[in-house]
């Protein structure tokens, strides 16, 4: 995946960014044994998911890959036999 730009987008890191949010806020609350603040933190989670998908889709994320031909795909996998 080093080759790719896969996850370098802002709707990427915007999403990852309220998940981690979110996942401190319940990791904070578990802590203080308050599950309403957990479920809170969960919900947080939720909607960093929604708003990546969101932003994704307003064009903000990784290109589609153009679709290659089977042949190509085929040649490219082949690896040359060593001697």
């Amino acid at each position: 995946m080093a080759g790719t730009d896969h996850g370098h987008t802002p709707a990427a890191w915007t999403g990852v960014i309220i998940a981690f949010i979110g996942f401190c806020i319940s990791g904070a609350f578990m802590v203080l044994a308050n599950p309403l603040g957990f479920w809170a933190g969960l919900v947080v989670v939720a909607i960093g998911g929604v708003v990546g998908m969101a932003m994704k889709a307003a064009g903000m994320g990784a290109p589609k890959a153009a679709h290659k031909d089977l042949a190509e795909v085929i040649a490219a996998s082949k690896v040359p036999a060593k001697v």
